[in-house]
Order: structure tokens, then C-alpha cells, then sequence
């Protein structure tokens, strides 16, 4: 099937880190020796950035370790990388991202059938107390659940 969903990267942190109000779906223009290491499941988008310029979106930092088996026509491992979006998603995120606060993150990068996609989020940082209370947030749901599953058990 063509929506076969194949995760290679997450970005954990992230959703750590920052409120995500919206994502996208955006496809990544890439070398073939990129895909190649893609597919044996290497990449790492945790330190990765979006900016938008002059209408085109890039993904700096991502890395893509070089391809075990390639010559010198190797990829450099954090080069610059062209996301392909819609135009209305373009302005949306030019817009956003002009505001105070909002910035473009990387958070999965995976296979959609044969295809390389990076879902990205408008996302806003968090301060420390809004972290402290989705850990705290986390942990409750996290402890109800292991008492209505003893509770379960019991019954």
C-alpha cells in the first residue's frame, strides 16, 4: 500500500520542549545515497531546524550518516535540505513563524510508501513550569492507570 508508514527518526524531545499548535506533511529533496542510508534506519533530526527563505522551506542539521557502500558521490552528512510543501503551506508557516514565539521543528522523519517524508510542527517553547506540569500531568495519568489496572486485576 502507498500509506505504509515506515518511522526511521523522532524528534522525543520535542514535544518536551514545545507546544506543538500545528503540523505539516512535507516531502524532502534528497540524494540517492541519502535515501540508501535512509532506508538501513539511520538518521537523527534532534538537533534539526526549519527556517523559511524567500519562499522556499529548508531543513538544516538533520544528519544522514554517509552511505556505508558509497563512493565519491557521498552526501555530505548535515547539509542543507529542501522541504517540498504547498504554497498555502509556505505562507502559513512564513506567517507564523514572523510572530513572537513560534518556530519550525522537526518531528518525524519516515518512509510513506517509497517516498521520504519529515512531519514538521509550529511550534511554541514551553518555559520551565509548563514542562514541570506535563511531567506532573504524565505521571498522574500514568499512576491512574496502574491502579485501575490493579483494580482490574482484583476483580
Amino acid at each position: 500500500m502507498a500509506d505504509d508508514i515506515k518511522v526511521i527518526a523522532t524528534n522525543r524531545a520535542a514535544r518536551h520542549d514545545y507546544f506543538i499548535d500545528d503540523t505539516f506533511e512535507a516531502g524532502v529533496a534528497l540524494m540517492g545515497t541519502e535515501v540508501k542510508s535512509l532506508r538501513m534506519g539511520r538518521a537523527t533530526i534532534a538537533d534539526g531546524y526549519i527556517h523559511v527563505d524567500r519562499g522556499e522551506v529548508w531543513a538544516e542539521n538533520l544528519h544522514i550518516p554517509e552511505y556505508v557502500q558509497g563512493t565519491w558521490t557521498n552526501h555530505s552528512v548535515r547539509r542543507k535540505r529542501k522541504l517540498l510543501l504547498h504554497a498555502h503551506e509556505i505562507e502559513t508557516l512564513m506567517h507564523k513563524t514572523r510572530e513572537k514565539g513560534y518556530t519550525i521543528i522537526p518531528l518525524r522523519l519516515y518512509f510513506k510508501g517509497s517516498r521520504v517524508k519529515l512531519e514538521i510542527g509550529l511550534a511554541r517553547g514551553k518555559k520551565l513550569h509548563d514542562k514541570r506540569q506535563t511531567l506532573r500531568e504524565k505521571q498522574d495519568k500514568r499512576e491512574a492507570e496502574r491502579a485501575m489496572s490493579l483494580r482490574r486485576a482484583r476483580d
